[in-house]
């Protein structure tokens, strides 16, 4: 086991590395400059910023940032005049974070409990509602179910605020909108696996014992069939902790997605980096603590690095 955490974070300078020089290659080559989004500047004015920013030619900019990144600083933004990247995520990240885990906790026990119900009363009303529920978490974009929630529940029915960061109303809408799609995988996994479970002989050995139905689906055949919806987990959870981009952006929340879009449409190329870089640091490490937790769900699995 700890030869193969040590592997695995052996290689996240590597796969990062990559991902920056991807990157920044797209971030570079892409037309516009964050400092003429308003107004042409006069070119002695614009080559001074570009001198500033260390945005003068790719090479500059590569010798400077990437080592800067390192200690945790990612530079000053280049569209938010007077903030750093750091201080702009740091502001944005709990928003994310706390929408992002709501989401998360709504696609988790409802998508476990929709395909668990579907697959133990097979053709009957749950299994149509997965099917129901896996198509259109699957078919609509998010942009389009953020669109319809706010169309039916606010600007309808009048129950809930259209957007912005408040209370526990703001984060409803954005969250169930965030949650559909993940709901959905995982309630077409759950319902599989536990399909493919439920047929297995230790299962009937446990009915034969007498044990209750609710003991035999919860105990013993939902924590083996857990196992593919918690390999799913992993991005999953990069995705909702970091905030849906178009979500946060539709519903006008301040939290990492919005800037980050905002940062796109400026040209804003050390909040790009930076975004990009927290959201794949995200990525591997709950990716690492899905693969560590297999072992706790199932300790036949067997950890290796891979050689």
């Amino acid at each position: 086991m700890i030869r193969f955490i040590l592997w695995r974070i052996i290689q996240f300078p590597i796969v990062l590395a990559v991902i920056y020089l991807a990157t920044f290659f797209l971030v570079w080559v892409a037309p516009g400059s964050p400092f003429e989004t308003e107004r042409k500047l006069n070119p002695v004015v614009k080559d001074e910023l570009l001198q500033q920013y260390h945005a003068d030619s790719a090479l500059h900019f590569l010798e400077y940032y990437p080592w800067h990144m390192l200690t945790g600083d990612f530079g000053p933004s280049m569209s938010y005049q007077g903030w750093s990247v750091g201080s702009v995520m740091a502001s944005a990240m709990p928003i994310s974070i706390t929408l992002g885990l709501f989401g998360l906790t709504i696609a988790v026990f409802g998508g476990c409990t929709l395909g668990t119900l579907a697959a133990v009363r097979r053709g009957g009303a749950f299994d149509l509602l997965s099917v129901i529920a896996t198509l259109t978490g699957v078919s609509l974009p998010g942009f389009v179910s953020a669109g319809l929630l706010l169309a039916i529940f606010s600007d309808t029915l009048h129950w809930l605020p259209s957007g912005g960061w408040g209370g526990f109303s703001h984060l409803i809408l954005p969250s169930i909108a965030l949650s559909l799609a993940p709901l959905a995988y995982i309630a077409q996994l759950t319902r599989v696996s536990m399909l493919d479970v439920l047929g297995d002989d230790y299962i009937r050995t446990a009915r034969a014992k007498g044990l209750a139905r609710s003991v035999v689906i919860w105990r013993h055949c939902f924590r083996n069939a857990i196992l593919p919806v918690f390999s799913y987990l992993g991005p999953a959870a990069a995705n909702a902790l970091t905030g849906s981009f178009v979500i946060e952006y539709v519903f006008n929340i301040p939290g990492l997605g919005q800037h980050f879009v905002s940062g796109v449409k400026n040209r804003d190329q050390t909040l790009i980096l930076g975004t990009v870089m927290v959201y794949s640091f995200f990525l591997l490490g709950l990716n690492l603590l899905v693969d560590l937790g297999y072992a706790f769900i199932d300790p036949r699995i067997e950890m290796t690095d891979g050689k």
